[in-house]
């Protein structure tokens, strides 16, 4: 070492300790860490770090940012996904007398403020979402005040640069305009956990270039470094190695291994055997962990069951508020709960090095995510526990997420087309009026869209730039095809009988990969997979405890009248319907894996199954006598229903009719009819899209037969109107309004199942 470098290494070690609390020069920097603080501060480079979950990534860039802002360099900005990393961050960097601030969504009063600070030098650190980047007042004046005076740019959770990557955010791409407005030999770090060779390759390259060119070359590159395992030029190091990145950028990549993991899975026979197996075993694995769901229902729904089982646990994810999502995180840092039950919400950054088991009911659909996941536990000590608990529901899940992928071409030509042809801005609910593509599909697209320069997010919406777009078939083909290899190697990893931790390393290109001695296959199963009867019996009857509320529709959607439909603002009181219910959600774990198979493409038309209807015979027993049902003896209480409708379906019409005729039969009400749908109209147009262009299709589509007019007059009481599922609800709005207006004093909707 030169004195200049070891002068350069003992300032480094020095910030060190302090942000670890230690005392002055007592900690010291891994010799990787090392390499990536040098090359930030005394070579100025753009460096991408890919090291597994707890290696010190965060103590790089705190360091780097110290000794940058002593040689007089400007702030550091970063660029974190969740609000979770950035309060952690936040409290870390001050332990190193570092200031940091942040501009998220969960402080806008503070923004003004903020920004001050940063232009007036008080601020070492600035963290800002990734959201911020493409928002007009901060793109246009904030963005490019911080890329002429940034000190250092730091993009974590880096692999969601890359739509390859399991977690592709199209926020993130409006990094490349940072990356080439940043003075030249401002250094750059990129980290993640979790990115292969072909996400490594590919976000190196957006790293090296700062525009880099999204086409096809660029991609092919990509590709063929991922395919090789990036072979050329490397240099073996103690604990991982470092190599030359496109366009100069420094790749520092080091093995993957998680010796504190003990990974395995209990393939059980349904959702009530493993709920049951949660509430005998849970109090049995290591210290506070997490308890991860693919949907906010099945988080819900596992969170009351285990509360009434005994255990303190709490539930999070992107439904819960923020100020309940700080308090669940608090408790689980402090031990003052047992688990978080919590969706991906609960996910990158979150820090607690003591985590001792995470445990998945429902298998995430990809490998990478997995590893990224479980790598929340055994930080800190010396053994955790890693479960994966598979289900049924699981792929029915991956093919709904899977339907949010970018849409067509035609889809996107036609929202190109409209903004082009519009004499304003238009706002995404003004779009959703004019194109077939729910909000936060639209949303992602134009993003997407923007980075691409074909669209621009401008003050009052979205407008069309006029430059040319080209639909990139061939990326879009080779995404999806990426998805459906991943999901395989999730059915894999559930089935292998090979070393499952090396399993995630090589899913991860991780050329050091081997068996890791201490995962079931390896070791041997840790933990049975028979359950109590007690506890068994417990969960059948939380899970087969049937219905669900459905809330009416109280507004119309905006736009109606740029669609030649005269509805806006809210719906006329007496054109609503009541409260409803729902047998099941289709994403419970529970009664949506009974009615998942009548709902699935190609199933077959037919009668409404007995536990179906013996369920929902509770659910209107139920609905009777709960607070304000009509059997309740409460004050103001709706009329009992006077007949039973049902309504016209193309897919699932015996169904349907099956399941009017028994509640008739069972409730001893008339069948009064069937709403139809009216003359011309085309069933199989009217798409599950957006709710403007639902409303648009559906307004007009049904029709009272005489019979039913007369038939509803005379029963001269409330309707219950019965459908297969309700999705957007505008169809139980629709037809409710055409039930009330014929007279019809309330209109009380029951379908099987509702989305969500």
């Amino acid at each position: 070492m030169t004195d200049t470098t070891s002068e350069l290494r003992a300032a480094a070690d020095l910030v060190l300790s302090r942000l670890v609390g230690a005392e002055p020069g007592a900690a010291r920097l891994r010799e990787d860490q090392w390499r990536a603080v040098e090359a930030l501060v005394a070579q100025a480079r753009r460096t991408l770090v890919v090291q597994r979950t707890g290696w010190g990534k965060s103590a790089v860039y705190f360091v780097a940012t110290a000794l940058l802002r002593e040689r007089g360099a400007g702030p550091t900005v970063i660029v974190s996904p969740l609000l979770a990393l950035m309060r952690n961050q936040v409290e870390a960097a001050a332990r190193a007398g570092i200031r940091a601030r942040t501009i998220n969504s969960s402080n806008i009063e503070e923004w003004s403020t903020v920004e001050d600070e940063v232009a007036a030098g008080e601020v070492d650190v600035l963290l800002v979402s990734p959201e911020r980047l493409n928002n007009p007042d901060f793109r246009d004046q904030v963005l490019p005040r911080l890329a002429a005076t940034t000190g250092l740019l730091v993009v974590d959770e880096a692999h969601c640069i890359s739509d390859w990557g399991h977690d592709f955010r199209p926020d993130y791409r409006r990094l490349r305009t940072m990356l080439a407005d940043l003075r030249p030999g401002v250094p750059v770090l990129a980290t993640t956990a979790t990115a292969n060779a072909r996400v490594t390759a590919d976000v190196a390259e957006q790293l090296g270039t700062g525009a880099a060119d999204s086409g096809h070359e660029a991609r092919r590159a990509a590709e063929q470094q991922g395919q090789e395992g990036q072979e050329g030029k490397q240099e073996k190091q103690q604990d991982g190695r470092q190599e030359e990145g496109p366009a100069g950028t420094l790749v520092l990549r080091g093995p993957l291994e998680r010796e504190s993991l003990s990974l395995g899975v209990l393939r059980l026979p349904d959702a009530a055997h493993r709920l049951a197996w949660l509430a005998d075993h849970l109090g049995t694995l290591p210290g506070s962990g997490i308890i991860y769901t693919l949907t906010v229902s099945a988080a819900d729904e596992i969170t009351a069951f285990l509360r009434q089982r005994g255990y303190p646990v709490a539930a999070y994810s992107g439904r819960t508020e923020n100020a309940e999502r700080q308090e669940a995180e608090a408790d689980l840092l402090a031990n003052r709960v047992k688990a978080l039950v919590a969706t991906s919400a609960l996910g990158m950054g979150f820090d607690k090095p003591d985590l001792g088991f995470v445990v998945h009911v429902g298998s995430p659909s990809s490998p990478i995510a997995y590893y990224q996941q479980v790598g929340r536990a055994g930080r800190g000590v010396d053994h955790a526990e890693v479960l994966l608990l598979p289900g049924r529901e699981d792929e029915a899940i991956w093919r709904y997420f899977a339907s949010l992928a970018f849409p067509p071409e035609e889809q996107v030509r036609r929202t190109l087309a409209v903004l082009e042809e519009a004499d304003r801005p238009l706002s995404l609910p003004a779009l959703e009026s004019r194109v077939d593509l729910r909000r936060s599909r639209l949303e992602i697209m134009l993003k997407v869209l923007d980075v691409d320069g074909a669209v621009r997010r401008v003050r009052g919406g979205w407008t069309a730039t006029g430059r040319p777009w080209a639909y990139d078939t061939e990326r879009y083909a080779w995404v999806a095809r990426q998805r459906a290899a991943e999901q395989q190697a999730m059915r894999d990893y559930a089935t292998t009988t090979g070393c499952r931790m090396e399993f995630l390393r090589r899913q991860l290109d991780d050329e050091q990969a081997a068996p890791c001695g201490r995962c079931d296959n390896c070791a041997g199963a840790r933990f049975p997979v028979e359950v109590s009867a007690r506890s068994l019996d417990l969960a059948r009857q939380a899970l087969g405890r049937p219905g669900v509320e459905l809330e009416p529709r109280k507004m119309w959607p905006t736009g109606l009248d740029a669609v030649g439909v005269a509805l806006k603002g809210r719906i006329a009181a007496g054109d609503q319907a009541a409260v409803g219910r729902a047998l099941g959600r289709l994403s419970d774990i529970g009664w949506g894996n009974r009615l998942r198979p009548l709902f699935t493409d190609g199933a077959a038309d037919r009668p409404v199954p007995k536990d179906a209807v013996d369920a929902v015979v509770q659910v209107l027993s139920d609905w009777a006598r709960g607070p304000g049902g009509w059997a309740s003896g409460e004050s103001g209480a709706p009329a009992r229903p006077a007949g039973v409708v049902t309504v016209a379906s193309r897919r699932h019409d015996v169904l349907v009719g099956s399941l009017g005729s028994a509640i008739a039969e069972v409730g001893r009400l008339p069948l009064l009819g069937r709403v139809e749908y009216a003359g011309g109209a085309d069933p199989g147009a009217i798409a599950r899209s957006n709710s403007a262009q639902r409303v648009r299709a559906l307004h007009a589509a049904f029709v009272l037969p005489p019979e039913l007019v007369e038939a509803v007059k005379a029963a001269g009481g409330p309707v219950l109107l019965v459908d297969d599922y309700a999705d957007t609800g505008w169809t139980l709005a629709v037809t409710a309004r055409l039930l009330r207006q014929a007279g019809a004093p309330a209109v009380f909707p029951l379908v099987l199942a509702v989305q969500g």
